[in-house]
């Protein structure tokens, strides 16, 4: 008798579909920490020098588990000019300043690079909507999607293989992409999303940006292999702007988007951390094919095994579930012991459904102990199957 070996990536693919596997994935959320640490690499040369999937396919084969990951690709726009300078403000901290021209004007940003954590803004370009947002627009929106360069993507893709699954970025909601834009960040995000002088300008503005990631989408499956692609989030969830805000101003976009990814036969995974029950159904009634973290408590709202059931019944066997491992009081705090319930959790409030992947609660910190990890792997690795 044959057997047919299902690999890291054809379990992942499975749990999207709603297909059978011969057991669940696990999928800890290995992102910047852990790889870094695994490969012994500060925060700076591995977000310059180390290509993230490689990272990630190192990290998923040593522990020996299902994963995800993204490769990101740009759209050129060669009517935008930047330069920028560096300068370190210690021994571990390098900050980044840049001026960026386009036809509608120029804006200035900087960031920082830390030996210890990944970068983060410390200015952001549009300090004044009317002064700098037509410059943002261009330099963001004014390229054509039509002359992404794939390739780069395509290899990254070949490289990774079966390991685990990787998917294109495709870039983030709406909110994200204004409030990651303007100075102030998610505060000034929300006083100009509840400003009805605003409200018209951030119509048009939604209606640009939506259109421009549906061709972003449609050119990358008509000139890659990938199947599946992924929206991210940053603010973007109920635990910040609320679901009244999140269902006005950036479910559409992601209807948009999921309708043409579907319309060429992939898939579209959306990231959405923090508290969500109140949008689960939105979920499973937008057709997206899997979703992550479902956070437990402080910072999510899906409590223990009955928050993992009325997660299972409210995405109605349409949409996975990826994550809930707590990512700091069962792995990092917790025991081997702690760990392997909350997958027993999983497992059995998604018994007989194998739209299920054993997560983590968003990145998985590098103080993590490696003994919790395995814990986590293999007791879902010893799990009922997904089929029941």
């Amino acid at each position: 008798m044959s057997t047919v070996t299902i690999t890291p990536k054809q379990r992942m693919l499975n749990a999207y579909r709603g297909a059978a596997s011969d057991r669940p994935p696990v999928a800890p959320e290995f992102w910047y920490y852990y790889p870094a640490k695994v490969l012994g690499v500060d925060m700076i040369e591995f977000a310059r020098k180390v290509p993230f999937h490689q990272a990630l396919k190192t990290t998923f084969e040593k522990f020996g588990c299902e994963g995800w990951g993204i490769v990101g690709v740009g759209v050129p726009n060669g009517a935008v000019e930047g330069r920028s300078s560096e300068h370190w403000l210690d021994a571990d901290t390098l900050e980044i300043r840049s001026t960026t021209r386009t036809p509608r004007g120029e804006f200035t940003s900087a960031s920082r690079l830390s030996r210890d954590e990944p970068g983060w803004a410390i200015e952001r370009p549009v300090k004044d909507v009317a002064r700098d947002l037509p410059a943002y627009e261009f330099a963001t929106l004014a390229g054509n999607p039509e002359d992404i360069d794939v390739s780069g993507a395509v290899r990254a893709w070949n490289e990774v293989g079966e390991s685990y699954l990787l998917e294109v970025w495709l870039g983030v909601p709406f909110f994200d992409y204004y409030a990651g834009g303007r100075e102030g960040g998610f505060e000034t995000g929300v006083y100009d999303f509840m400003t009805p002088e605003l409200e018209p300008e951030l119509e048009r503005l939604r209606a640009r940006y939506t259109e421009h990631m549906v061709r972003k989408a449609r050119v990358l499956c008509e000139r890659t292999p990938f199947e599946s692609f992924c929206i991210g989030c940053s603010w973007s969830c109920n635990s910040l702007i609320g679901p009244m805000l999140w269902r006005q101003w950036d479910k559409p976009v992601i209807q948009a988007v999921c309708d043409e990814v579907h319309r060429h036969g992939r898939l579209l995974h959306i990231h959405f951390h923090g508290k969500c029950l109140e949008t689960v159904a939105d979920f499973a009634e937008l057709g997206i094919d899997c979703v992550c973290p479902f956070e437990r408590p402080p910072g999510g709202d899906v409590v223990g095994l009955d928050g993992l059931k009325q997660v299972e019944r409210l995405l109605g066997g349409r949409t996975a579930m990826n994550g809930n491992v707590h990512t700091v009081e069962t792995l990092i705090r917790g025991t081997p012991e702690d760990a392997r319930r909350e997958v027993r959790e999983i497992l059995t409030a998604f018994a007989g459904n194998p739209r299920v992947i054993v997560g983590t609660g968003d990145q998985v910190g590098r103080e993590t102990p490696e003994e919790n990890l395995h814990a986590m792997i293999e007791e879902a690795k010893r799990g009922a199957p997904a089929d029941g």
